[in-house]
């Protein structure tokens, strides 16, 4: 291929070649984005087509960057000044990968429908009144119209920007802090992951592709000028047309989303070996090319353990609930894998803090996007804002380090995953068990005891956390950064990118949430627009039941978490020992946080990639990348931009195909 992102650039770059963040990309970016804050407040929130923000990369940010890079040689003809730089177009793409994504259905519209449950879901039976007053003024609006007309909408549409607007401001402080700790741990292990380890970020291969020409007088790029890469295109798009026409006219016929095997198991102990279903994902193939062969065999393999273990606890007579408890296992292999990958990343580390500190001036942070000192003030100063934010909002502080500990530590475990497999969901790791496992370990008389029931109500509000999706975010950062160390931009200019997509696409996302309620009511736009909510009352309501008795310790949990961890580590051990072990730990825990989703795609890119080498070698392998780019990049164009295009104008009675990405 022309470009690649694996390629390492060992040599020292000029650094009076590199970019730095220009005003017209910031400009340029701020537009687009309130472009995509009406396109998403359209198609996903009110008409509900498609989840076009829970795409990884998120579709308005490849929307847009196709645009860009189909505008720009026009651009440049027209005036060579007004024509953006391929660097200024790649910050684009970062920006918008951030900002648009923080409108999802894991952040910004969890957020704003579950802060405000306690107020409006209060019932003489649940006695959510009793913790209305644990909870801050300037947490969330506390008068009662106001979060009434949320979820019922404003006969005028109005909304009472007077009332959010201190608790956002004091959300965006939260926000930030997070962002920034997460940033900093980020900047703490790129030189490692990128120089030492030399992982390739497959996620990238898109994206440096399709801007590869952006610079030249070329009217169209190589990447839309290779028959391989339509070939693919054409199969995602396809694939996705027949559904579409299948949906309104069940007569036509077409593939569908998914196979279910477990189907064909109907009788115990057989039948427990649901989910069972191979999920056509043209994007979880294209982007699964490019992971080793080692990594897609390891994840359906392990998924297939995890299934016959429901089986054979079937056969012997368990019965109980939630066994082999996946996601349980799942959590205990990503905090295994945090300690491993600290471990490894340990002279680095030392490194980084000798320079922070003074006692190792030789190391160089020149390039860094911030310098070590910087990055070590930031992590310490960000992580001590979060913590004293949620203490003042009623936490424990102990509960709280313990929650943001298991929080950071997936978030550094799924950085891990962009980087090196590069798997496209938003939703790859053990979501919700950051929040659960603290209550199934501990019990819930401790929190309650070394607390109070306000600690107990700040911790549940922060649920939004765990069971959606913003420390996956991550993911971008740890991308921005590649990007940026492959295309000579500055790292401190990219630093500055993330922490102004993050700001700007925060208030964005609230904004057009907030709008959309009042218009419509939180209530009525349930089935996707008003998401979330169900979740938080059933954690808020449990509080209230903690008076009658509590939860104890669950010890099947306990002991899926800990043999996940041991699994995981005994893995790492095994790949020590063993050069050629074929089983990658990092996969054991993605079979344990989403398995069910990803394991038919990653079989399917086992086959194809056997046979691919089997017949053609490294370079029948190399010549078919861009096929498998065109594949997944057929998927967005189809179901998300052109797809999600169509909702905007259609209304949800006429909808009868959703498409979700995550």
């Amino acid at each position: 291929m022309a470009a690649e992102v694996g390629v390492e650039q060992d040599q020292k770059l000029d650094r009076s070649e590199m970019m730095g963040l220009t005003v017209r990309a910031v400009i340029i970016s701020i537009i687009f984005c309130l472009i995509s804050a009406l396109w998403i407040s359209q198609s996903e929130v009110v008409t509900r087509f498609c989840q076009i923000t829970e795409a990884v990369p998120a579709v308005p940010a490849v929307a847009f960057l196709i645009l860009l890079v189909v505008l720009n040689p026009f651009v440049r003809r027209i005036s060579r000044w007004l024509a953006l730089d391929r660097r200024e177009v790649l910050m684009v793409y970062v920006f918008l990968t951030v900002a648009t994504s923080m409108a999802g259905c894991g952040i910004a519209r969890f957020f704003i429908n579950t802060i405000p449950v306690p107020f409006y879901f209060n019932t003489t039976e649940n006695q959510l009144d009793e913790i209305q007053p644990l909870i801050p003024q300037w947490f969330v609006p506390h008068d009662s119209e106001t979060i009434r007309l949320l979820y019922e909408a404003s006969d005028t549409g109005a909304v009472p920007w007077r009332a959010w607007s201190g608790p956002l401001a004091a959300w965006g402080i939260f926000f930030l802090a997070l962002w920034v700790t997460m940033l900093a741990m980020m900047v703490i292990m790129r030189r490692q992951w990128s120089e030492k380890e030399k992982l390739t970020y497959p996620l990238l291969y898109l994206p440096v592709e399709l801007t590869e020409d952006v610079n030249t007088s070329a009217l169209v790029s190589g990447f839309f000028r290779n028959p391989i890469m339509w070939t693919g295109f054409a199969i995602a798009a396809l694939y996705n047309i027949a559904n579409i026409i299948n949906a309104y006219n069940p007569g036509f016929t077409a593939m569908g989303k998914f196979y279910d095997i477990g189907a064909l198991f109907t009788e115990r102990p057989w039948a427990d070996i649901k989910p069972l279903q191979i999920h056509y994902r043209p994007e979880m193939v294209g982007f699964g090319y490019l992971v080793s062969t080692e990594v897609a065999l390891s994840i359906w393999v392990f998924y297939l353990i995890m299934r016959l273990e429901a089986v054979a606890a079937a056969a012997g007579g368990l019965d109980v609930a939630g066994f082999p408890f996946v996601q349980e296992q799942g959590l205990g292999a990503y905090l295994a894998m945090a300690i491993l990958l600290l471990w490894i990343a340990r002279h680095h580390i030392a490194d980084v803090l000798g320079k922070a500190v003074g006692t190792r001036p030789h190391v160089d942070d020149s390039d860094e996007p911030m310098s070590y000192r910087g990055a070590l003030i930031a992590f310490v100063v960000g992580l001590a804002v979060t913590l004293a934010w949620v203490k003042a909002a009623g936490m424990a502080l102990w509960l709280a380090v313990l929650y943001f500990a298991l929080l950071l530590a997936v978030a550094l475990v799924y950085a891990r995953i962009r980087a090196e497999v590069g798997v496209p969901l938003i939703w790859m790791f053990p979501y919700f068990q950051h929040f659960k496992a603290i209550k199934y370990t501990l019990g819930t008389a401790p929190l309650q005891k070394y607390g109070g029931l306000e600690s107990l109500t700040a911790f549940t509000s922060l649920v939004f956390l765990s069971r959606g999706y913003y420390p996956a975010l991550i993911g971008y950062q740890a991308e921005g950064f590649r990007i940026a160390r492959d295309t000579q931009i500055r790292q401190k200019s990219m630093s500055w990118l993330l922490i102004i997509a993050l700001v700007v696409g925060l208030y964005v996302s609230v904004a057009l949430h907030l709008r959309d309620y009042y218009e419509y009511g939180s209530g009525g736009l349930n089935a996707q627009g008003g998401w979330g909510y169900q979740i938080a009352l059933t954690e808020y309501e449990a509080i209230t039941t903690y008076q009658k008795g509590h939860a104890p310790p669950d010890y099947w949990r306990i002991g899926a978490t800990s043999g996940g961890f041991i699994i995981t580590t005994v893995l790492m051990i095994l790949r020590m020992i063993f050069l050629r072990f074929p089983l990658h730990p990092l996969a054991f825990g993605m079979a344990g946080s989403y398995g069910s989703l990803i394991w038919g795609s990653f079989f399917i890119v086992w086959v194809v990639k056997s046979i691919i080498f089997k017949l053609g070698g490294m370079s029948g392998y190399r010549r078919l990348i861009p096929g498998f780019l065109g594949l997944a990049l057929g998927h967005y164009f189809t179901a998300g931009i052109v797809w999600g295009i169509i909702g905007m104008g259609l209304g949800e009675t006429v909808n009868t195909y959703y498409v979700f990405f995550g």
